[in-house]
């Protein structure tokens, strides 16, 4: 199976060969990202790692989409959806809202969490197995309606 490192390279080379500017760019800002966390780390990064970093441009990105659609600046907020759809071509597939709602629900189970006093203790868990599968804010309002608070 080929390694996350080998398709972002591949993927490079093949965005500069085809001429794809908006892929291209991304791909360089995510390149560089992971090269300062590996400088950081002093030693080449695993895969939940690269992934984690990955996640961290995509929420880059989605914030800036809503900045850029609230501020009135559509062709900005539809270059970031485009960067964004690069991204996310490197992450595993997301989990639908029912499979969030189910997974939350036994870490809710496990823990014998019954209320917002257990917020922190079932997002910890939650966040845990989710990582990566899906969107942080979607699994914390999630967590808040089972919990109630």
């Amino acid at each position: 199976m080929i390694s996350l490192y080998q398709r972002l390279d591949q993927a490079f080379k093949e965005a500069i060969k085809n001429q794809q500017p908006v892929t291209a760019s991304t791909l360089r800002l995510l390149k560089s990202a992971i090269h300062y966390r590996e400088l950081d780390a002093r030693r080449q990064l695993t895969e939940p790692e690269l992934q984690a970093i990955i996640n961290t441009q995509v929420k880059q990105r989605r914030e800036a989409m809503a900045e850029y659609s609230k501020a009135g600046r559509p062709e900005l907020a539809k270059k970031e959806e485009e960067e964004l759809s690069v991204l996310l071509s490197f992450l595993p597939p997301q989990l639908s809202q029912a499979e969030v709602e189910a997974e939350v629900a036994g870490v809710i189970a496990e823990l014998g969490a019954g209320g917002p006093k257990d917020f922190g203790k079932v997002m910890k868990g939650a966040m845990g197995r989710l990582t990566g599968r899906a969107d942080g804010k979607v699994i914390q309002e999630i967590v808040r309606q089972r919990l109630g608070s």
